[in-house]
């Protein structure tokens, strides 16, 4: 299921956004003691980030961390951590915890076993905010990888795992399908008209394993709720 937000500038949007995250933030520590997000990279939502770093509530009871990341040097202009440190742990929100991806030189199955046991300190997350790339994958579970249906797996227990995309560069670390889709909030944050275009294609059918973004998309018993502006 799906709910559209349309917006007439993309500072608009990141307004709108910024307080709407931080009011489930804010709701969440109200209700449990603790709140935690997962952001994607990219271009894109750096603008939420600096309207989110300003935004005033108890940082320091939030784990902030990624939806996925690119196995790279974490001071690389790849890296989806260093993005976040940039751009958004500064100002008000500096006071976050972060749960980096990338804690090791190797991406072996121990790191990722270790780093499983690590994330169950805050799973399952608040608050998902799912990019999507111009062939559909989201996160890092691409269409085109050998890890697609695993990614997918809707059974799949550890929530994350290592993808290796034959259309892009890099090993990746990602949640998979399984830990996102229990978000108390989900979101797919996409601005252009080309992004409008691949968001009408994914809407036409449900075939994931075509367009991994689908799965969320028409998935019955939770909304995706979409933030778009041209």
């Amino acid at each position: 299921m799906i709910k559209q937000n349309t917006f007439s500038s993309r500072d608009e949007l990141d307004l709108a956004f910024a307080k709407q995250i931080a009011q489930q933030l804010c709701d969440a520590i109200s209700l449990k003691g603790y709140a935690s997000i997962a952001f994607s990279g990219g271009s894109t939502p750096k603008g939420l980030f600096t309207h989110l770093s300003n935004m005033t509530l108890d940082w320091s009871k939030v784990t902030i961390t990624l939806v996925d990341d690119r196995w790279v040097d974490t001071d690389s202009q790849d890296s989806n951590d260093r993005l976040l440190r940039e751009n958004l742990l500064k100002n008000n929100a500096v006071k976050a915890r972060f749960f980096s991806l990338k804690q090791a030189e190797q991406l072996t199955t121990d790191y990722l076993n270790t780093l499983n046991k690590q994330a169950q300190q805050f799973m399952p997350l608040d608050v998902v905010i799912l990019g999507m790339g111009e062939d559909g994958h989201t996160a890092s579970i691409f269409p085109c990888s050998e890890q697609v249906e695993q990614g997918l797996d809707a059974t799949n227990a550890p929530c994350l795992m290592k993808t290796v995309p034959t259309t892009a560069p890099y090993e990746r670390v990602t949640f998979n399908f399984s830990a996102l889709i229990k978000a108390a909030h989900l979101y797919l944050h996409v601005v252009g008209d080309a992004k409008q275009q691949v968001l009408q294609t994914a809407l036409a059918n449900d075939n994931a394993i075509e367009m991994p973004i689908r799965a969320f998309l028409h998935h019955q018993d939770k909304t995706c709720e979409i933030f778009w502006a041209e």
